[in-house]
């Protein structure tokens, strides 16, 4: 009986701090992660994000979940130039990206904020992200997307 509480108990735990399961109810990171795809989201590694880094965040806008690309940190400078992407003027190969469902699209710059991050969907010409909500403080990132499946 104790060694059943004590599995249930290390089971939350995990959950809880750890590694949690989502399910991706969205297609802004499409490719990368199709809606209906379960990801692991990792806990502990938020003091850890650099660019590049797919993060699970509490959405400003409504208060859930959800999953973007951090494409800057603080004091960066973003900018999107005829659907390229743009940090600190220096272009970012994003091999993920569909450019040409967002070609003639243009953003900033605008330099992140201190102890924030700026936040972009994979599938730029559906994505609601830091061009509409602003930079996001990384206060506000839950864990490192780990891994992605159908």
């Amino acid at each position: 009986m104790v060694a059943a509480a004590l599995v249930v108990l290390a089971a939350v735990a995990l959950r809880l701090w750890v590694v949690e399961p989502f399910t991706v109810s969205s297609d802004s990171m499409e490719p990368t992660i199709a809606a209906g795809s379960i990801v692991l989201i990792y806990k502990p590694a938020t003091g850890a994000i650099g660019n590049g880094a797919v993060v699970a965040f509490t959405n400003p806008l409504d208060g859930h979940t959800a999953i973007k690309r951090v494409v800057a940190g603080e004091g960066q400078s973003v900018a999107i130039r005829d659907a390229e992407l743009y940090v600190d003027d220096v272009l970012v190969a994003e091999p993920f990206v569909d450019h040409s469902r967002i070609d003639a699209t243009y953003f900033g710059p605008v330099t992140v904020a201190a102890g924030s991050v700026f936040l972009l969907g994979d599938n730029r010409a559906v994505s609601i992200d830091s061009r509409d909500f602003g930079d996001i403080p990384v206060t506000s990132i839950e864990g490192i997307v780990l891994t992605a499946g159908k």
